[in-house]
Protein backbone atom coordinates (compact mmCIF):
# COMPACT_ATOMS: atom_id res chain seq x y z
CA UNK A 1 0.00 0.00 0.00
CA UNK A 2 2.90 2.37 0.83
CA UNK A 3 5.44 3.08 -1.84
CA UNK A 4 8.65 4.53 -0.44
CA UNK A 5 11.77 5.85 -1.99
CA UNK A 6 14.40 5.09 0.67
CA UNK A 7 16.94 7.55 -0.64
CA UNK A 8 14.43 10.40 -0.84
CA UNK A 9 13.21 9.54 2.64
CA UNK A 10 16.73 9.69 4.04
CA UNK A 11 17.35 13.05 2.40
CA UNK A 12 14.08 14.39 3.75
CA UNK A 13 14.93 13.35 7.32
CA UNK A 14 18.46 14.79 7.16
CA UNK A 15 17.29 18.07 5.68
CA UNK A 16 14.51 18.53 8.20
CA UNK A 17 16.34 17.21 11.26
CA UNK A 18 19.45 19.30 10.71
CA UNK A 19 18.03 22.52 9.33
CA UNK A 20 14.26 22.88 9.31
CA UNK A 21 14.16 22.71 5.66
CA UNK A 22 12.69 21.96 2.61
CA UNK A 23 5.82 26.27 -2.21
CA UNK A 24 6.43 27.89 -5.08
CA UNK A 25 8.26 31.20 -5.01
CA UNK A 26 5.98 34.20 -4.87
CA UNK A 27 7.52 35.83 -7.88
CA UNK A 28 7.48 34.38 -11.37
CA UNK A 29 10.20 35.23 -13.88
CA UNK A 30 9.95 38.90 -14.74
CA UNK A 31 12.17 41.42 -16.47
CA UNK A 32 15.03 42.44 -14.15
CA UNK A 33 14.16 45.31 -11.86
CA UNK A 34 16.65 48.09 -11.23
CA UNK A 35 18.43 47.73 -7.93
CA UNK A 36 17.31 50.04 -5.16
CA UNK A 37 19.79 52.60 -3.93
CA UNK A 38 21.95 51.36 -1.12
CA UNK A 39 20.76 53.00 2.10
CA UNK A 40 23.13 51.30 4.51
CA UNK A 41 26.47 49.53 4.50
CA UNK A 42 26.67 45.98 3.22
CA UNK A 43 26.64 43.25 5.88
CA UNK A 44 30.12 42.56 7.25
CA UNK A 45 29.27 39.11 8.61
CA UNK A 46 27.11 36.27 7.35
CA UNK A 47 24.30 34.65 9.35
CA UNK A 48 26.74 32.16 10.84
CA UNK A 49 28.84 35.03 12.23
CA UNK A 50 31.71 34.70 9.75
CA UNK A 51 33.34 37.89 8.51
CA UNK A 52 32.69 38.39 4.81
CA UNK A 53 33.24 41.01 2.14
CA UNK A 54 30.24 41.30 -0.11
CA UNK A 55 31.00 42.53 -3.64
CA UNK A 56 29.70 46.01 -4.50
CA UNK A 57 28.16 44.58 -7.65
CA UNK A 58 26.48 41.16 -7.82
CA UNK A 59 25.51 39.73 -11.20
CA UNK A 60 26.25 36.01 -10.80
CA UNK A 61 24.72 34.19 -7.84
CA UNK A 62 24.93 30.58 -6.69
CA UNK A 63 22.45 29.33 -4.10
CA UNK A 64 23.10 26.10 -2.19
CA UNK A 65 19.79 25.84 -0.34
CA UNK A 66 16.15 25.74 -1.48
CA UNK A 67 15.22 28.27 1.20
CA UNK A 68 17.83 30.74 -0.04
CA UNK A 69 16.88 30.16 -3.68
CA UNK A 70 13.22 30.95 -2.99
CA UNK A 71 14.18 34.20 -1.29
CA UNK A 72 16.57 35.24 -4.05
CA UNK A 73 13.80 34.73 -6.60
CA UNK A 74 11.28 36.57 -4.42
CA UNK A 75 13.64 39.53 -4.17
CA UNK A 76 13.79 39.74 -7.96
CA UNK A 77 17.20 38.19 -8.57
CA UNK A 78 16.20 34.84 -10.04
CA UNK A 79 17.66 35.83 -13.41
CA UNK A 80 21.08 36.25 -11.79
CA UNK A 81 21.22 32.67 -10.50
CA UNK A 82 23.87 30.69 -12.39
CA UNK A 83 23.57 27.51 -10.27
CA UNK A 84 21.52 26.07 -7.41
CA UNK A 85 21.46 22.93 -5.28
CA UNK A 86 19.68 19.88 -6.66
CA UNK A 87 16.68 20.33 -4.33
CA UNK A 88 15.89 23.76 -5.79
CA UNK A 89 15.12 22.52 -9.29
CA UNK A 90 11.35 22.74 -8.88
CA UNK A 91 11.28 26.34 -7.66
CA UNK A 92 9.45 28.64 -10.05
CA UNK A 93 11.70 31.42 -11.29
CA UNK A 94 14.92 29.36 -11.38
CA UNK A 95 16.50 29.80 -14.85
CA UNK A 96 16.30 26.74 -17.07
CA UNK A 97 19.46 24.85 -17.94
CA UNK A 98 21.61 25.97 -15.01
CA UNK A 99 23.69 23.32 -13.20
CA UNK A 100 22.62 21.73 -9.91
CA UNK A 101 25.03 20.93 -7.08
CA UNK A 102 25.10 18.57 -4.14
CA UNK A 103 24.64 20.36 -0.83
CA UNK A 104 27.20 18.29 1.05
CA UNK A 105 29.83 17.70 -1.65
CA UNK A 106 29.61 20.32 -4.41
CA UNK A 107 31.94 20.12 -7.39
CA UNK A 108 34.42 22.87 -6.49
CA UNK A 109 36.04 23.10 -9.92
CA UNK A 110 32.67 23.53 -11.59
CA UNK A 111 31.68 26.16 -9.04
CA UNK A 112 34.86 28.14 -9.72
CA UNK A 113 34.31 27.87 -13.47
CA UNK A 114 30.92 29.58 -13.07
CA UNK A 115 32.70 32.69 -11.72
CA UNK A 116 30.11 33.58 -9.06
CA UNK A 117 30.14 36.95 -7.36
CA UNK A 118 28.60 35.39 -4.26
CA UNK A 119 27.51 31.96 -3.03
CA UNK A 120 24.66 31.71 -0.52
CA UNK A 121 25.31 28.44 1.31
CA UNK A 122 23.47 26.51 3.99
CA UNK A 123 24.68 25.39 7.41
CA UNK A 124 23.98 21.83 6.29
CA UNK A 125 27.13 21.94 4.20
CA UNK A 126 29.13 22.20 7.42
CA UNK A 127 27.36 19.33 9.18
CA UNK A 128 30.11 16.80 8.50
CA UNK A 129 32.72 18.94 10.23
CA UNK A 130 34.37 20.37 7.14
CA UNK A 131 33.85 23.43 4.99
CA UNK A 132 33.44 22.31 1.35
CA UNK A 133 33.58 25.91 0.17
CA UNK A 134 36.92 26.79 1.78
CA UNK A 135 38.82 26.47 -1.52
CA UNK A 136 36.50 29.06 -3.05
CA UNK A 137 36.95 31.42 -0.12
CA UNK A 138 40.70 31.00 -0.48
CA UNK A 139 40.29 32.19 -4.08
CA UNK A 140 38.52 35.32 -2.89
CA UNK A 141 34.97 34.22 -3.76
CA UNK A 142 32.42 35.44 -1.22
CA UNK A 143 30.61 32.59 0.51
CA UNK A 144 27.77 33.61 2.84
CA UNK A 145 26.51 30.90 5.18
CA UNK A 146 22.87 31.06 6.22
CA UNK A 147 22.07 28.30 8.72
CA UNK A 148 18.35 27.54 8.78
CA UNK A 149 16.78 29.56 11.55
CA UNK A 150 14.76 27.87 14.27
CA UNK A 151 12.68 30.94 15.10
CA UNK A 152 10.41 33.29 13.22
CA UNK A 153 12.57 36.25 14.27
CA UNK A 154 15.57 34.39 12.86
CA UNK A 155 13.76 33.99 9.55
CA UNK A 156 13.20 37.74 9.46
CA UNK A 157 16.93 38.20 9.95
CA UNK A 158 17.77 35.75 7.16
CA UNK A 159 15.50 37.59 4.74
CA UNK A 160 17.01 40.94 5.61
CA UNK A 161 20.55 39.60 5.30
CA UNK A 162 19.96 38.41 1.74
CA UNK A 163 18.08 41.60 0.85
CA UNK A 164 20.75 43.87 2.33
CA UNK A 165 23.56 41.96 0.64
CA UNK A 166 21.78 42.46 -2.70
CA UNK A 167 21.16 46.14 -1.93
CA UNK A 168 17.38 45.73 -1.87
CA UNK A 169 16.83 46.24 1.83
CA UNK A 170 13.55 48.08 1.25
CA UNK A 171 12.15 45.10 -0.63
CA UNK A 172 13.28 42.76 2.13
CA UNK A 173 11.68 44.97 4.76
CA UNK A 174 8.45 44.99 2.76
CA UNK A 175 8.40 41.18 2.80
CA UNK A 176 9.18 41.02 6.52
CA UNK A 177 6.56 43.64 7.37
CA UNK A 178 3.97 41.73 5.37
CA UNK A 179 4.80 38.56 7.28
CA UNK A 180 4.55 40.37 10.61
CA UNK A 181 1.10 41.73 9.81
CA UNK A 182 -0.19 38.25 8.95
CA UNK A 183 1.42 36.63 11.97
CA UNK A 184 0.06 39.27 14.32
CA UNK A 185 -3.47 38.64 13.00
CA UNK A 186 -3.14 34.95 13.85
CA UNK A 187 -1.48 35.70 17.19
CA UNK A 188 -4.34 37.94 18.32
CA UNK A 189 -6.95 35.36 17.39
CA UNK A 190 -4.93 32.59 19.01
CA UNK A 191 -4.60 34.50 22.26
CA UNK A 192 -8.37 34.43 22.66
CA UNK A 193 -8.60 30.63 22.52
CA UNK A 194 -9.05 29.12 25.97
CA UNK A 195 -9.78 25.49 25.05
CA UNK A 196 -6.49 24.63 23.37
CA UNK A 197 -6.29 21.68 21.02
CA UNK A 198 -3.25 19.42 21.16
CA UNK A 199 -1.23 18.84 17.99
CA UNK A 200 1.25 16.26 16.76
CA UNK A 201 3.20 17.33 13.65
CA UNK A 202 5.00 14.48 11.88
CA UNK A 203 7.98 15.40 9.72
CA UNK A 204 9.23 11.85 9.06
CA UNK A 205 6.95 8.85 8.81
CA UNK A 206 6.97 5.20 9.79
CA UNK A 207 8.94 3.24 10.68
CA UNK A 208 11.18 6.02 12.09
CA UNK A 209 9.02 8.87 13.31
CA UNK A 210 10.38 12.39 13.71
CA UNK A 211 8.78 15.52 15.04
CA UNK A 212 9.90 18.56 17.04
CA UNK A 213 9.65 20.20 20.41
CA UNK A 214 10.35 23.77 21.48
CA UNK A 215 13.03 25.83 19.79
CA UNK A 216 11.63 25.27 16.29
CA UNK A 217 9.64 27.81 14.30
CA UNK A 218 6.91 25.23 13.65
CA UNK A 219 6.35 24.97 17.40
CA UNK A 220 6.04 28.77 17.53
CA UNK A 221 3.44 28.60 14.79
CA UNK A 222 1.36 25.98 16.61
CA UNK A 223 1.42 28.04 19.79
CA UNK A 224 0.61 31.40 18.21
CA UNK A 225 -2.46 29.76 16.63
CA UNK A 226 -3.66 28.96 20.15
CA UNK A 227 -2.86 25.25 20.15
CA UNK A 228 -0.33 23.09 22.01
CA UNK A 229 2.41 20.89 20.59
CA UNK A 230 2.23 17.54 22.43
CA UNK A 231 6.06 17.41 22.33
CA UNK A 232 6.70 20.97 23.52
CA UNK A 233 8.53 19.58 26.55
CA UNK A 234 11.20 18.23 24.17
CA UNK A 235 13.93 20.28 22.48
CA UNK A 236 14.16 20.91 18.75
CA UNK A 237 14.08 17.85 16.46
CA UNK A 238 13.17 14.56 18.11
CA UNK A 239 12.65 10.95 17.19
CA UNK A 240 9.47 9.60 18.74
CA UNK A 241 7.76 6.26 19.19
CA UNK A 242 4.23 5.09 18.43
CA UNK A 243 3.69 4.54 22.15
CA UNK A 244 4.48 8.16 23.02
CA UNK A 245 2.12 9.58 20.41
CA UNK A 246 -0.71 7.22 21.32
CA UNK A 247 -0.26 8.00 25.03
CA UNK A 248 -0.35 11.76 24.42
CA UNK A 249 -3.50 11.33 22.33
CA UNK A 250 -3.39 14.47 20.13
CA UNK A 251 -6.57 16.18 18.97
CA UNK A 252 -5.00 17.05 15.61
CA UNK A 253 -2.29 15.31 13.58
CA UNK A 254 -0.41 17.20 10.88
CA UNK A 255 2.20 15.81 8.48
CA UNK A 256 4.39 17.26 5.77
CA UNK A 257 5.75 13.86 4.68
CA UNK A 258 5.68 13.68 0.89
CA UNK A 259 7.77 10.58 0.20
CA UNK A 260 4.97 8.23 1.24
CA UNK A 261 1.97 7.79 -1.03
CA UNK A 262 -0.91 9.40 0.85
CA UNK A 263 0.79 9.97 4.21
CA UNK A 264 -2.51 11.00 5.80
CA UNK A 265 -4.14 7.64 5.07
CA UNK A 266 -1.00 5.82 6.19
CA UNK A 267 -1.21 7.53 9.59
CA UNK A 268 -4.90 6.78 9.98
CA UNK A 269 -4.32 3.09 9.17
CA UNK A 270 -1.53 2.52 11.71
CA UNK A 271 -2.12 -0.38 14.04
CA UNK A 272 -2.73 0.83 17.58
CA UNK A 273 -3.58 4.39 16.53
CA UNK A 274 -7.27 3.76 15.95
CA UNK A 275 -8.26 5.19 19.35
CA UNK A 276 -6.19 8.36 19.04
CA UNK A 277 -8.62 11.29 19.07
CA UNK A 278 -7.27 12.80 15.85
CA UNK A 279 -7.65 9.48 14.04
CA UNK A 280 -11.10 8.75 15.45
CA UNK A 281 -12.32 12.20 14.41
CA UNK A 282 -10.59 12.09 11.03
CA UNK A 283 -8.49 15.14 12.01
CA UNK A 284 -5.30 14.16 10.19
CA UNK A 285 -4.07 16.65 7.58
CA UNK A 286 -1.25 17.23 5.12
CA UNK A 287 0.61 20.57 5.27
CA UNK A 288 2.66 21.73 2.29
CA UNK A 289 6.14 20.38 2.81
CA UNK A 290 8.19 23.22 1.34
CA UNK A 291 6.16 25.90 3.09
CA UNK A 292 6.48 24.13 6.45
CA UNK A 293 10.12 23.10 6.22
CA UNK A 294 11.94 25.89 4.36
CA UNK A 295 12.68 28.71 6.74
CA UNK A 296 11.69 31.72 4.65
CA UNK A 297 8.69 33.92 3.87
CA UNK A 298 6.58 30.98 2.71
CA UNK A 299 6.02 29.81 6.28
CA UNK A 300 2.96 32.08 6.05
CA UNK A 301 1.43 29.60 3.59
CA UNK A 302 1.99 26.78 6.08
CA UNK A 303 0.57 28.91 8.90
CA UNK A 304 -2.60 29.53 6.90
CA UNK A 305 -3.01 25.81 6.19
CA UNK A 306 -2.42 24.89 9.83
CA UNK A 307 -4.91 27.48 11.08
CA UNK A 308 -7.59 26.27 8.67
CA UNK A 309 -7.49 22.70 9.96
CA UNK A 310 -6.72 23.21 13.66
CA UNK A 311 -9.35 25.89 14.31
CA UNK A 312 -11.52 26.23 11.18
CA UNK A 313 -14.22 27.94 13.24
CA UNK A 314 -11.79 30.66 14.35
CA UNK A 315 -9.68 31.22 11.26
CA UNK A 316 -12.38 31.54 8.64
CA UNK A 317 -11.23 32.71 5.23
Amino acid sequence: MIKTNKMKRKINIIIIALTVMLALAACTSQPPKPQEPQTSSLPSADRAGNEIKIPSEINRIISISPSNAEMIVSLGFGDKLVAVDKYSGGIEGIPEGIPYFDIMNPDIEQLVALEPDIIYATGMSLSEGKDPFKPLKDLGITVAYIPSSNSIDGIYGDIMFIADSLKVGAKGQEIVDGMKVKIEEYRKAGASIADKKTVYFEIAGAPTLYSFGSGVFLNEMIELLGAENILADQKEWVQVSDEVIVAKNPDIILTNVDYIENAVEEIKSRKGWENVTAVKNNDVYYIDRNASSLSNKNIIKALEQMAAVIYPEVYKK
